[in-house]
């Protein structure tokens, strides 16, 4: 039986992976809706990648129920992978071959009939503003256009789920979001997004819904302003002091806003007006070397429910 058009695309109940003693999936109970783009946040080592190798039929579930397209991993994979896209962490192009014939090639291994994949390949090509590579050899091609090349690859067989592991790791700002752009235009075209990333801007910008991991296990659903709105306050204000003293802040800073955070290399006071608490912060006679006012993100829910920044 296959999924509904109200239908779960992907329902993960109790879901495990264990390598030896190594659990790197602890229980994790997930749910992605058709259509929506959805987000695993946290740092490396969390669990996100065994996650979408399992998501992605090429990593067998240890224990828990996993269904895609109502569809069972272990028996139905073939059927699932025909009807997804996979976007790897790290892009799998044969660099001696020109940007057409690698999408060629990999929709050949759909049995999509050669004059089709070439027709499709226009398409996407297009649609990742690569038209004028098309007989371009991989090898000389930057990181966010061979990033380009893998997302339009990773369309030819018209996929309705698109996974996509650290999608722009590596990339400059302007390479990811012209990245973010064509996801977004995927997204309003009804396919399906789950990726997963260790940036807290990208999750804000590309996510309906996420789930933040850490150690395997989940620590917090929703959407990144639900997450934001229930774990962190509106502002918060990021104070440098010289190097080594941040620790010796703690009583002139006692009080000030919601709570603080003491980071190596700032402190963090959470508050619902930043500039009211750097106000206090000076009314006390305390002078950082830099005050910046900032908008709570995924970072402070996640320093928040964990005790440390994404990038630890």
């Amino acid at each position: 039986m296959t999924t509904g058009p109200t239908d779960a695309l992907i329902t993960a109940t109790g879901l495990v992976k264990r390598f030896g003693d190594f659990v790197a999936v602890d229980g994790i109970d997930v749910e992605v809706r058709p259509g929506e783009s959805f987000g695993f946040l946290g740092p490396n080592g969390a669990g996100k990648s065994s996650t979408m190798r399992m998501i992605g039929c090429v990593s067998p579930v240890t224990d828990g129920h996993l269904r895609i397209f109502g569809l069972d991993p272990a028996r139905d994979g073939k059927q699932i992978r025909a009807r997804m896209g996979v976007v790897p962490q790290l892009d799998q192009l044969d660099e001696q071959l020109t940007v057409q014939d690698n999408m060629v090639l990999y929709g050949r291994y759909f049995d999509i009939p050669r004059a089709e994949c070439k027709r499709r390949t226009a398409e996407l090509l297009e649609f990742v503003q690569l038209s004028d590579r098309a007989g371009s050899r991989i090898e000389p091609l930057s990181g966010g256009m061979k990033r380009r090349v893998t997302i339009a690859r990773s369309l030819i067989n018209e996929p309705e789920l698109l996974l996509l592991d650290e999608p722009t790791t590596g990339l400059d700002p302007q390479a990811r979001h012209v990245l973010w752009d064509r996801l977004y235009r995927l997204k309003q075209q009804g396919v399906t997004l789950v990726l997963t990333t260790h940036y807290m801007d990208e999750a804000e910008q590309l996510c309906d819904r996420l789930v933040v991991m850490d150690n395997g296990r989940i620590v917090a659903e929703g959407s990144p302003r639900e997450l934001i709105s229930r774990h962190s306050t509106r502002e918060v204000l990021e104070l440098r002091y010289a190097a080594g003293t941040n620790d010796d802040r703690s009583d002139e800073l006692l009080g000030i806003g919601d709570r603080s955070e003491v980071l190596p290399d700032r402190v963090l006071i959470y508050a619902d007006n930043g500039e009211a608490a750097l106000a206090e912060v000076h009314a006390r006679a305390s002078y950082p070397e830099s005050a910046l006012v900032r908008r709570s993100s995924l970072e402070d829910v996640f320093l928040r429910l964990t005790g440390r920044t994404l990038v630890d």
